[in-house]
């Protein structure tokens, strides 16, 4: 996925209120829109390079939006709603090998009434629904994880994609590692052991899990490479 305009490179100063993150461009400061409500542990330093990228459109209360967080020498991509868009395009170019070649792909598929998947794709009429978890935590070298705090949310999506495969789905769970350098991947079930005993109820249930990196610039982020999940 290309970045629109590219990225201008600056300094974090903080993230506050979830949504906001004041930047230091030269010496001005900015306040950019943070399109990551998550905790983004180990990212929020101040004074790491931050890249934003600034919005023409002129009915946007903040001109500017984080995308972009360099931490511990690796770029890391913060914008969670650009997750969807990279894995759509890595599913339309044949990117994740175990999912190549699809005859459709429908994003924001309904399963029921209370969940919707990220993806409902069809081969050869067989159908698979693909949820996707953007992941931006790393505390050892060359392995990234998730959660990056307690997910109830996340949870619920691992045990309705065992109903999905009851009803006669495939179901696929993608953790997009949107961090530099990683090779490896794992559940922190130090963080959230909780999902880490439902990870394993669904692991056990059928459900297939998917660790793609991505390569990331100032210019565009796309899935890059297959890594290892360590909890197997």
């Amino acid at each position: 996925m290309e970045f629109t305009k590219s990225l201008i490179k600056g300094k974090l100063i903080k993230r506050y209120k979830r949504f906001f993150a004041d930047v230091k461009l030269n010496k001005e400061t900015v306040t950019a829109h943070c399109p990551n409500t998550g905790s983004m542990k180990g990212l929020l330093e101040e004074g790491n390079d931050v890249y934003i990228l600034k919005h023409s459109d002129p009915k946007r209360k903040l001109k500017y939006s984080l995308e972009i967080i360099k931490a511990q020498k690796n770029l890391v991509g913060v914008n969670t709603h650009m997750a969807n868009k990279i894995v759509n395009h890595g599913l339309s170019n044949n990117l994740i090998k175990e999912l190549k070649n699809n005859d459709i792909i429908k994003p924001e598929v309904f399963f029921n009434k209370e969940t919707r998947f990220d993806f409902l794709i069809e081969k050869s009429g067989k159908r698979s629904f693909v949820e996707v978890k953007n992941v931006t935590l790393f505390r050892e070298k060359e392995t990234a994880e998730f959660p990056d705090a307690i997910t109830t949310r996340g949870s619920k999506h691992l045990l309705t994609l065992i109903d999905a495969i009851k009803k006669g789905y495939k179901s696929y769970l993608i953790f997009l590692v949107q961090i530099q350098n990683m090779e490896n991947f794992k559940i922190a079930k130090d963080i959230d052991n909780e999902y880490y005993k439902n990870y394993l109820i669904a692991k056990k249930a059928g459900v297939n899990f998917l660790a793609y990196r991505c390569r990331i610039s100032p210019k565009k982020i796309e899935i890059d490479k297959k890594l290892k999940i360590l909890n197997d």
